[in-house]
């Protein structure tokens, strides 16, 4: 049998200020790192993306987080009431789910995806 892995453990980025930086994904994501963040299932997504795309934001950055969530309308509006960066528009992807982005304080931008859920569209 090969080994596969069974999942994430883990996200690390450079960061001018840590402690700043994990208290907003606590606070503002609900991503508590502290002993070890607990995960509901689902899906995760690897894909590679050309060289030279957009997508992520700024050319500097090299990666970009998702994040599924469960209503992404009501988690935009929350984190744009908390003073999150919320970046304009949302993608439909029919079977997939939809889309939106934010910038984390330091300027990374996150993906957040509500999954299309299984039978839907």
């Amino acid at each position: 049998m090969t080994e596969r892995v069974e999942g994430i453990g883990g996200y690390f980025v450079r960061s001018a200020d840590p402690t700043a930086l994990t208290a907003w994904y606590r606070e503002a994501l609900g991503v508590d790192g502290d002993p070890a963040w607990p995960q509901a299932a689902g899906p995760t997504v690897v894909a590679g993306f050309d060289q030279d795309t957009d997508y992520f934001g700024s050319a500097d950055q090299q990666v970009m987080l998702n994040f599924r969530v469960r209503d992404l309308d009501a988690m935009l509006a929350q984190l744009r009431a908390a003073g999150t960066r919320v970046l304009p528009g949302v993608q439909d992807l029919p079977g997939i789910g939809r889309f939106g982005w934010v910038l984390d304080p330091e300027g990374r931008r996150i993906e957040l995806w509500q999954a299309e859920e299984p039978g839907a569209g």
